[in-house]
Order: structure tokens, then C-alpha cells, then sequence
């Protein structure tokens, strides 16, 4: 149990110092997001608005409690990672590209299937 636990922390601060970089980054259009959104065809304003969403992920994340609200960061985080990996598949750009993505996308799915009950929705059954 205390692997579990252990293992499900140092992904999901992995995972929050990716989004909370990223996040940063795009909702400043800083650090090459402008070229890599623009070469997937996307308008640049685009970055600020995932940037916002994954900066407020990660504070729900990492908040205890909130649990629906965790629900759907971990669904964000999801949605905007497999479409990046999609993206960069989609327009043909080499697949080293989607790289980077596709492991957040696996350190979201991880962080999500590990968290502790503490962190889950709870089933009330009748």
C-alpha cells in the first residue's frame, strides 16, 4: 500500500510540474508553444486558454478534497494530451514530436488509477 502510495505522489508531481511549465509557458505564449501550435494549425490563442485550465488543474490536483473537481482536471489533462499527441500525428510531423505528450498522457492515466481513496469520488450505494 505504501508503494502505491508513493508511486501515485511522484507521478502526480511529475505530472504537475509538466502542466504547471507548460501551462505557464502557453498561457504566455512563451517557450516555442507559438511555433508548435502554429505548425498544427491551431490560432494562438489557443495556448492561453489551456494554459489557464491546466494551471487550475494542477492546483485541483493537488488540493486535498475536491474530488469531483479532480474528476474533471484529470479529464482535462486527458483530453488536451491525447489531442496534442493526435495533432502532431494527424498533420505528419515526426512522431518524436508527440513524444512528450503521449508520456504525460500515460502519467495522467497512472496518477488518476493510483490516487488514494482520500482523493476519489465515494460511491454511496442504496
Amino acid at each position: 500500500m505504501k508503494v502505491k502510495t508513493t508511486t501515485y505522489w511522484i507521478l502526480t508531481i511529475f505530472l504537475s510540474i509538466g502542466m504547471l511549465a507548460g501551462g505557464i509557458q502557453q498561457m504566455l505564449q512563451i517557450g516555442g508553444y507559438n511555433d508548435i501550435i502554429k505548425a498544427l494549425g491551431y490560432p494562438l490563442y489557443v495556448l492561453s486558454i489551456l494554459g489557464v485550465w491546466k494551471i487550475l488543474g494542477v492546483i485541483v490536483i493537488l488540493a486535498p478534497k475536491l474530488t469531483l473537481l479532480k474528476e474533471w482536471a484529470y479529464a482535462g489533462f486527458f483530453f488536451a494530451m491525447s489531442g496534442a499527441a493526435i495533432s502532431h500525428i494527424i498533420v505528419e510531423q515526426n512522431f518524436i514530436e508527440a513524444l512528450p505528450s503521449l508520456i504525460l498522457l500515460v502519467i495522467t492515466i497512472l496518477s488518476w488509477y493510483l490516487r488514494p481513496d482520500s482523493r476519489k469520488i465515494k460511491r454511496i450505494i442504496k
